[in-house]
């Protein structure tokens, strides 16, 4: 094994001006991802994460818009308003199937 190149390089979730960048992260982690620490995944971005989960309440479909760690935050009409919410509080958006 020679020098890490780029493609081996730790890469942190972030947003700028409500656009979801990629950022170098210089933090240490293990090798395998399974062992992570709370505070390794909270270094990698995790914290900034929000997801984004069509479901139907009172008949009505909605888009549910969850904290990464499943704490409930809001209720849109459609996909594109809980997107550019999630983006306006400078987190990045996942969709949930």
């Amino acid at each position: 094994m020679g020098h890490p190149g780029p493609e081996d390089q730790i890469m942190r979730i972030t947003t700028q001006n409500g656009r979801v960048v990629l950022q170098a992260d210089q933090t240490s982690l293990p090798a395998d991802v399974h062992h992570l620490t709370d505070t390794q995944l909270l270094s990698l971005g995790v914290s900034r994460m929000a997801y984004i989960k069509a479901v139907v309440i009172e008949g009505q479909d909605v888009f549910a818009i969850h904290a990464a760690d499943g704490t409930p935050m809001a209720l849109t009409e459609d996909e594109a308003t809980a997107i550019e919410a999630i983006l306006q509080h400078e987190m990045v958006p996942a969709l949930v199937h």
